[in-house]
């Protein structure tokens, strides 16, 4: 699954940087999403992978705050990312007169560099929360990485405090950018409503199907499992739903944009003709 998802996301990448006509801000903002979905994965399922094979289930103090950072940083760069892309397909829709003109190429950069920015602030927020711990009751996590929720379960403070924490970050990620795509696509299908032929408004639609199911699958088993872990602690749950958004979501994602989008269908075909 690991290399599955690796070799599907370069392919995505290389597909939207060889071919000219994929130039645009929507598959510019898709190879950041494939190139942040390695990352991703690559935080957690190595160290597992290595775990298995050495039979260990070990990590330093140092280990699992640098993994979970890192693993705050991609999901964050994640959640944002199918936020701008939700931004994107509005403008294209609602506005495709002036969509060269909103979506030029300096807006694009700022809009990820933003991403990154408030990700590594949200990712720093976390590392400081636990620092101040100095006090754990276990050193054993429930999970097969240093999930944040997991570590903050373990501290010796109240747990009614732990979960404010939960709550409040995961509202501020993912209500806040969710509703940012939620109004997006408000306004996308009222203006796909608007369209007189059928076939108009299913090729408006079109360009929103693969985004949609990402975001849809993203959102549901991240917000999910946050959450869950907060109302039950039931360890195997949690380490199920995790499982869950950090290997199965990024491996699905290239299958979903590549077998729902005709122009990276055809690109991907054309590489492979090319090679043969």
């Amino acid at each position: 699954m690991y290399l599955i998802t690796v070799l599907g996301n370069l392919f995505i990448i290389l597909a939207v940087t060889s071919d000219p006509h994929l130039h645009t801000p929507m598959y510019f903002f898709l190879s950041i999403l494939s190139l942040d979905d390695i990352c991703f994965i690559s935080t957690t399922v190595p160290k597992m992978l290595v775990d298995i094979q050495i039979h260990s289930r070990a990590i330093s103090y140092m280990g699992c705050l640098t993994q979970m950072s890192l693993f705050i940083l991609f999901v964050c760069v994640d959640n944002m990312l199918l936020t701008a892309m939700a931004f994107d397909r509005f403008v294209a829709i609602c506005h495709p007169l002036r969509y060269q003109v909103i979506m030029n190429s300096r807006l694009c950069g700022s809009l990820v560099l933003v991403s990154f920015s408030l990700s590594l602030f949200e990712s720093q927020l976390h590392n400081v929360i636990v620092l101040q711990l100095t006090c754990f009751q276990d050193v054993k996590i429930a999970n097969f990485f240093c999930h944040p929720s997991q570590i903050l379960n373990l501290a010796c403070t109240s747990r009614f405090s732990n979960d404010i924490v939960i709550y409040v970050i995961g509202i501020t990620l993912g209500v806040f950018p969710l509703s940012g795509i939620i109004f997006s696509y408000y306004k996308i299908i009222s203006s796909i409503l608007r369209i007189s032929s059928s076939r108009g408004r299913c090729k408006a639609f079109s360009t929103c199907g693969s985004h949609l199911s990402v975001v849809c699958l993203f959102y549901g088993t991240a917000l999910g499992e946050y959450f869950g872990s907060a109302i039950s602690h039931s360890p195997r749950n949690s380490a199920v739903s995790s499982l869950m958004y950090t290997v199965v979501t990024p491996m699905l994602n290239p299958f979903i944009y590549s077998l729902r989008n005709r122009d990276i269908s055809r690109t991907l075909k054309r590489l492979h003709s090319r090679k043969i």
